[in-house]
């Protein structure tokens, strides 16, 4: 099988004179008689193959002819500056494999014609526009770039079952599973297990699936997603934001550095601030929306809409902190009175991550349960570990297909996810 040496990206003007072996897929072909030029795409993006008579091999002028769109070729040859090449630069081919023949597609991935569910019904195929290579090369970064600042802040990466046997926050509603001779449940969140783990690792995150059967149909909701979450102990909701405000200035470097990218594919990523993110109070968030006009009262869950009019006194990336304790899971530690020690993370109008300090003592962790309807004896195995030396501790958990949605401004989470499940679509 022929080798793959060169990315696209790797053939520059710097490597004039130099031979280099790319691999990708035909994504042009212009035929101007003397002269023929094969447009090549990989992920990284495109080069131009030059095709000369009197230059080239007879044998390739000829294969060109027979080429189509998406056919998977492995190009040889040498690599001269150009000032007419849109990259500035060209390869001469002294050798054209052709690996794969490609029928022609079911929808067009040339132009943005195809409706949403369309490019999601052939989403292999879609996956191949430029746009979506890019989507998915930044989210890949983002990602590196999450992990690099948990590792540097000393966490742990591990992983924690997906199947389960009760809820983890309590009335959330949940896929079954037939689990050999009883009913299991698909995870929604690895909260309990990574609460437990504050109390041998110390400080924790995971980066995998979840699951949430809610009957949602909106531009913003999946009943599978990414999730990142992470629990530290020895630390508060206060420190949490700060960990959280660590990883949005390192975002905004990724960000800046994908930029040139995005753009030439029409995207324009969101200017992440690299200061001081705002810490605004439930109850003042509240205040102001009753400014601006919205009919909300304390103890309302706040809309994206609401969430994106706060965006005009506070900025793109604030925190809404100290929520009614009725609000958040059972797990939440109070604050006084009715508050709790938690937040939320808002990026471009959107809920991106959500955390708190947790109660780290059994019985206050009983006490709450009860006063929600919960019968502690059915989480029986989570409470025994609090027997045994819970420390103090506090996490997030980050919704990623949606974060990304958020960076790159796009309008359905649906772009930001390679696969979506929602209530109506379960394949491909």
């Amino acid at each position: 099988m022929p080798l793959k040496l060169h990315w696209t990206s790797d053939v520059t003007p710097e490597k004039h004179g130099a031979e280099v072996v790319v691999a990708g897929w035909v994504w042009e072909l212009r035929d101007l008689g003397r002269v023929k030029f094969l447009v090549v795409r990989d992920r990284e993006g495109f080069v131009q193959v030059t095709l000369k008579a009197g230059k080239t091999p007879e044998h390739l002028l000829k294969m060109f002819g027979e080429l189509n769109r998406e056919d998977v070729v492995l190009v040889r040859g040498v690599v001269e500056a150009s000032k007419i090449a849109k990259s500035g630069v060209e390869i001469f081919p002294s050798e054209i494999t052709v690996l794969n023949k490609a029928k022609p597609l079911p929808l067009d991935i040339w132009s943005e014609s195809p409706d949403l569910a369309t490019r999601l019904r052939w989403r292999s195929v879609d996956l191949k526009r430029p746009r979506n290579l890019a989507i998915f090369s930044f989210a890949s970064d983002v990602l590196k770039a999450i992990r690099g600042v948990l590792y540097e802040e000393k966490f742990v990466e591990v992983f924690t079952p997906k199947i389960i046997v009760t809820s983890t926050e309590g009335g959330a509603e949940l896929f079954p599973v037939l689990y050999f001779e009883r009913v299991a449940y698909l995870s929604q969140s690895p909260q309990l297990y990574k609460e437990q783990l504050t109390a041998s690792l110390e400080r924790v995150f995971e980066i995998g699936p979840a699951y949430r059967a809610e009957k949602h149909n909106t531009d913003f909701h999946l009943n599978e997603f990414i999730s990142v979450d992470a629990e530290a102990a020895f630390m508060n909701y206060w420190d949490i934001m700060g960990l959280l405000e660590k990883i949005v200035h390192r975002l905004a470097e990724v960000a800046a550095s994908a930029a040139e990218r995005l753009r030439a594919v029409g995207i324009s990523p969101l200017e992440l601030p690299r200061s001081k993110i705002p810490r605004v109070e439930y109850g003042e968030a509240v205040d102001k929306l009753r400014q601006m006009g919205y009919s909300v009262s304390w103890g309302d869950d706040l809309t994206v809409e609401m969430q994106k009019s706060l965006m005009k006194l506070y900025g793109p990336v604030y925190f809404i902190v100290d929520f009614p304790a009725a609000l958040r899971p059972f797990y939440t530690k109070r604050k006084e009175g009715e508050l709790s020690e938690s937040y939320d993370l808002i990026i471009n109008g959107l809920e991106i991550a959500s955390g708190a300090t947790r109660i780290h003592r059994r019985d206050e962790l009983e006490e709450e349960m009860r006063r929600r309807g919960l019968d502690p004896r059915l989480f029986e195995s989570h409470l025994s570990v609090f027997d045994y030396g819970m420390p103090p501790h506090a996490g997030f958990g980050l919704g990623f297909n949606r974060l990304v949605t958020a960076l790159l401004n796009l309008d359905n989470v649906r772009h930001a996810t390679l696969y979506p499940r929602d209530r109506y679509r379960v394949e491909p």
